[in-house]
């Protein structure tokens, strides 16, 4: 009789701080309808400038001189595209070489920051303060890109090949922290002592039981690198001659820079250049540099969103 009068006397008290909890938490109607005008607004404010960049790219040169931006083009012309779609196979030759390179860099860059970070959240492991360090480092200080440059292309003569654009972008010291966060606050200790008791190996327990726990950790960490290898072209100017090698972005670029180069003769040589496109060709480069990430986002916001919030709330 006793026992149960403690047991109701302390379900009372659990269900009492519950209350608490649920009174503090909850959020009132109106406070409710202020923060969904205020996302409305931020998600119209982030919205708005991808539109305009469309419209702009939309109108026809002349027109955009005459009358200056507006959200509805004066005069409607796809010359922009016109003058891209012109490289014809160059466009989806680049198209499929920046495809390769995000989907492989992607892919090695989640295995080699994956199992860097899953060793550095292993209390037990023995070096784990010394690569901690060693990951740190790089986030404070760079090598600079004269001695990037030397290791990529003279010691490892990776000049001309596609994991030039891959290789230097595959590891990256943010991505290791957050995602080791993620394991310290995701992956408990008794999963991984319970499957090393029953036999299994360290790449067992990676592979099987820590990857398929830690799905939005490794969808966010995939989304940081496709954005990353998607809008590169830095490493290909850097180390791509070949046109064949061009990645979307700096084949994109090659376009805009070809068209000032003409626009600049045709001005010295005293021929009409005024409906060559030039601002509305910058906005087309945008929107197709950017469509397929747009495309492609939905379908990792929901383990982005995850990701981030798991991962940021303890160090």
């Amino acid at each position: 009789m006793f026992e149960k009068m403690k047991e109701k006397s302390r379900q009372k008290k659990i269900d009492k701080i519950e209350a608490e909890q649920c009174k503090y938490n909850k959020i009132k109607p109106a406070t409710n309808v202020i923060f969904n005008i205020i996302l409305a607004f931020l998600a119209f404010l982030a919205v708005v400038p991808f539109v305009f960049v469309i419209a702009i790219s939309l109108t026809d040169e002349q027109a955009l001189r005459t009358y200056g931006y507006s959200f509805i083009p004066k005069e409607f012309s796809v010359s922009s595209y016109s003058y891209i779609i012109k490289a014809g196979s160059d466009i989806i030759r680049s198209y499929g070489v920046t495809i390769t390179i995000t989907v492989v860099g992607t892919i090695l860059g989640v295995l080699l920051i994956g199992t860097y970070a899953y060793a550095l959240s292993r209390k037990t492991y023995a070096y784990r303060k010394f690569f901690t360090i060693v990951i740190t480092i790089p986030m404070m200080f760079g090598g600079g890109m004269v001695a990037t440059y030397m290791i990529i292309a003279r010691l490892l003569h990776l000049t001309n090949t596609l994991w030039a654009l891959i290789l230097p972008m595959a590891m990256n010291s943010f991505n290791i922290i957050v995602l080791r966060t993620f394991f310290n606050t995701s992956i408990p200790d008794a999963v991984v002592e319970s499957a090393k008791i029953d036999g299994a190996s360290e790449w067992r327990l990676f592979f099987q039981i820590v990857i398929p726990m830690s799905l939005p950790g490794f969808a966010t960490i995939a989304l940081f690198l496709t954005l990353g290898y998607w809008n590169d072209w830095f490493n290909a100017l850097l180390y791509i001659e070949e046109s064949s090698l061009k990645p979307l972005q700096s084949l994109l670029m090659s376009i805009e820079s070809n068209m000032q180069f003409l626009k600049s003769e045709g001005l010295k040589l005293g021929l009409s250049v005024e409906n060559m496109p030039e601002e509305s060709l910058r906005m087309a480069i945008v929107v197709i540099s950017t469509l397929p990430i747009l495309v492609a986002y939905p379908f990792f916001q929901r383990y982005f969103v995850n990701g981030l919030t798991v991962g940021a709330v303890k160090g």
